[in-house]
């Protein structure tokens, strides 16, 4: 049997591309064919309570579909995966790869972990979100190129002009984070959270304006929010350009002509400032406090840390 590494995809678009980058890169580091699993990670309802569902297919990615066998998208599948994940580590040669996270201080954690490649099998289920660009970074050239929306789903380019032809930086402002799904919306502790995320992600990108405005000359900023309501509060809709297109795709096209980033507290947004080409970008992160991540190691160690 050839080897060949079968990753699982799930949940939205920034955390399926970390997904598959890390299984791509794995896959060159051990010389295997690549399979994407697209179902399973959605099997179950709760996995597409906010609408998720397989997006890797809205770009220039050219990857096998896993085989049905090689899938654990029904009732039957998901209790075999429960039961071969159960012994997996008995086995000599592992099965499944799977992302290490350590709780401290009552927090999951999880960071950039070597491998023992030599101790998995000749068919390698991968699992987990690998947030950190050192699993890809070797491969960030192949990778870009995999990550250009095809052109067949830009429809709407209204804004690339305005990117393209000032000193432009993308702001993205990631709301009701803690309270998305409908059932969270009933939690007012949840709704606090969530209210009190956004306040710091607010001062930090304020911050970060202030911060951009010393380093460029006349900067332009662009706004992208999952709910633009109030927005005007914080930011003077004379001042700011409100990106309004209402489609994830075209909103993450458009992140390719953008010139700088306030990077904002999602993997949608992380993964738009990474792959732009832009020589002389400046990117900002927001600081340990609201990093959306798990992973200690999410934002590149290049990018400037702004308070909140």
């Amino acid at each position: 049997m050839s080897k060949k590494i079968i990753v699982r995809i799930a949940e939205g678009i920034g955390n399926q591309l970390f997904m598959y980058a890390h299984a791509y890169a794995l896959s060159k580091k051990l010389n295997c064919k690549l399979y994407i699993d697209d179902t399973s990670g959605f099997y179950q309802t709760k996995n597409k309570l906010r609408g998720q569902k397989y997006m890797l297919n809205k770009f220039e990615i050219v990857n096998d579909i896993a085989e049905k066998n090689d899938k654990f998208d029904n009732l039957s599948g998901y209790l075999r995966r429960k039961f071969l994940k159960s012994i997996d580590p008995f086995r000599k040669k592992k099965r499944f790869m799977l992302e290490t996270k350590r709780k401290i201080n009552n927090k999951k954690i999880s960071f950039f972990e070597k491998f023992d490649y030599k101790s998995f099998s000749e068919k390698l289920y991968v699992e987990g979100h690998y947030e950190c660009e050192k699993y890809f970074i070797d491969y960030k050239d192949d990778i870009i190129k995999k990550l250009n929306v095809k052109k067949n789903l830009i429809k709407n380019t209204e804004y690339k002009d305005l990117l393209s032809n000032s000193n432009s930086v993308s702001i993205h402002i990631r709301r009701h984070k803690y309270s998305e799904q409908p059932h969270e919306r009933k939690d007012i502790k949840r709704r606090n959270k969530s209210e009190m995320f956004a306040k710091d992600t607010i001062s930090y990108i304020k911050n970060s304006i202030s911060c951009l405005e010393k380093k460029l000359n006349n900067p332009k900023f662009f706004i992208w929010t999952n709910d633009f309501t109030g927005i005007e509060n914080d930011f003077d809709p004379d001042k700011f350009i409100y990106v309004k297109n209402n489609n994830s795709i075209n909103d993450f096209h458009l992140f390719s002509f953008a010139k700088h980033f306030i990077t904002g507290t999602s993997s949608y947004h992380w993964w738009g400032a990474w792959i732009n080409t832009n020589k002389n970008k400046i990117c900002t992160k927001p600081p340990s406090k609201i990093n959306p991540s798990e992973n200690i190691e999410f934002y590149p160690s290049n990018w400037i840390e702004v308070s909140c």
